[in-house]
Formats: structure tokens, sequence, C-alpha cells
């Protein structure tokens, strides 16, 4: 009886060791695949609310504050140039946060964790953010294509980039800091100006800054040769849609300061469908030719 009490003592702790072992092995596997930066945005210093100030008025009283204008000028969708065109202009009441807590996008998506690189889009918001593994690392405005040429919604994947090039509607209009994301279609994001309002012929437009920053930050595709993709570059997902017959959304933001926010449930209803698709094509660029069925 003792050696059989034993026995199955031992046997137990086995199960137990080998059982503590796998959790041990999942949870390493997991910290290594999700390896990345982590960023602290500071919080502002009270809730935020919005209102309607007179522009110029507002230009003078601030003094050419850059924190505020930055901030500013991505609330209303626009540029330094556009922006002192506008009558009227959304402001919070407090600037002590960092851009992230002004705009929609939540700072943090549990399902995005598996990806290592991803730039998500919102027509309705015209905003984007850039996330790794689940964590944003970067947002902005944008203003996207106008209700004649409609920006194309879906699952994309930057191709190959340039400095500066020129656009295939106008060759008179120079691109810069631009990459491409459909290449039949011509479609991409760069710089280009922001009147505040979807205005591009289906580009992506963004603010220098930010055009700059995501030119370096994405990655170009890996070509087979002059007509074969090896390897795809940073997913890119565009969802939703404007209302292009109402007035701008982010003007709702003075009635509700939540109006515009993006909940972690959204994106990663936008992200299932194209999620097993860019696992795969993120296993390529790591080195792993066989992706998973």
């Amino acid at each position: 009886m003792k050696k059989l009490y034993y026995t199955s003592n031992i046997l137990l702790l086995v199960v137990l060791v080998v059982l503590g072992s796998c959790a041990k092995s999942k949870t390493t596997r997991r910290t290594e695949a999700q390896v990345h930066k982590t960023i602290e945005y500071k919080k502002p210093e009270s809730s935020i609310a919005f209102k309607f100030v007179k522009t110029k008025q507002w230009l003078d009283s601030i003094k050419g504050d850059s924190t505020k204008l930055d901030i500013a000028y991505a609330i209303n969708r626009t540029d330094k140039a556009n922006f002192a065109k506008m009558d009227s202009v959304v402001i919070p009441n407090d600037f002590s946060g960092d851009l992230p807590y002004y705009l929609p996008f939540p700072i943090h998506v549990d399902a995005l964790e598996e990806i290592s690189k991803v730039l998500v889009f919102s027509y309705p918001t015209q905003t984007f953010a850039a996330y790794e593994n689940g964590e944003l690392v970067y947002t902005g405005p944008t203003n996207m294509g106008r209700k004649k040429d409609p920006t194309p919604t879906g699952l994309f994947f930057t191709n190959w980039k340039a400095e500066k090039t020129t656009s295939t509607f106008n060759d008179e209009w120079d691109l810069k800091w631009n990459f491409n994301i459909e290449n039949k279609l011509g479609v991409g994001f760069h710089q280009y100006e922001l009147p505040g309002y979807p205005a591009s012929h289906s580009c992506l437009r963004l603010l220098e800054k930010d055009a700059k920053y995501l030119y370096k930050w994405a990655d170009e595709w890996i070509l087979k040769d002059s007509e074969n993709v090896k390897v795809k570059g940073t997913p890119v997902i565009v969802f939703g849609n404007y209302n292009f017959d109402g007035p701008k959304p982010w003007l709702e933001l003075v009635n509700d300061p939540k109006a515009l926010n993006i909940s972690e449930s959204e994106i990663e209803t936008q992200v299932q469908p194209f999620l097993q698709q860019i696992l795969d094509n993120q296993k390529l660029r790591e080195g792993d030719q066989t992706p998973t069925s």
C-alpha cells in the first residue's frame, strides 16, 4: 500500500510539473512574441470638454504655443494654413495631455497584440493610428477621399515609397513622403494640404510630420522580380463611411466629448476578417516561408 501511495504521489508531481512547464512555455512564447515598446502618455489634468472659439482671437491669445496648436490642428483635422482661414474652430478646455487623449483611437487594443505593426484609418473620424503589438505608437488627423473619389476600404499593405513623387491625377501635384498601398489604383498616404474635410482623389492626406513618421515606420514590400511580390509590407486597414452630406463629425465633440471614440471591440471587429492574412504575411516577413492554412 505504501509503495502504491508513493507511486501515486510521484505521478501526481510529474503531471503538475509538466502542466506547469507547458503553462510557463506558453507564457514565455507569448512574451517573446510580444516584445514591444510601451509608451506612457500624459493624461489631461481635468476631464476634457470642447468648445467653439473664434479662430483669430484664439490664435492671438495663445501667442504661438506649439503644443496647443498641434492639438487644435488635429482636433479640427486640418493644417496650419487652413486652420487660420477658418472662422471658428473646436478646442479643448484643457491642453495638458498628450495628443492621443484628444483623438478617438484607444491607447491599447488586445486584439492587435499578435500583430507587430498595423496602421488603421477611420473614415468616419478622419484619423489614423499606428499600433505595435496592440500599443498605440502614433496617431493624427487625415483628410481622405472626397465623395466623388472615395478612399477604398478594407485591408491593404504598404508597397513602395518615395520621398517625392507626382500624382497620377495631376502631374502638377507633388506628393511628399508618399507610401503606396494600392498599386493599380495609385492610392497611398502622403503629405498634402488638409482643408479640414475629405478632399482627396482617394488618397489619405497627412500633415508633413505625420507623413514623415509613417514613411520611416512602415515597411516596403519585398519583390521576387519586377512583376511579383515576395512579401507584402505593413498591413493597413481602412474602415467606415463618412457622412458627406452632414456637418463635420468632430463638431459634435462640443456636445459630447466622447462622440467619436473608437472602442477596442470596434477595432477587433474590423481586424478579425483579415487577422489570419496579416499574420501569414508577418511570418513570411520574419523568415518563415510556410504560412498557416
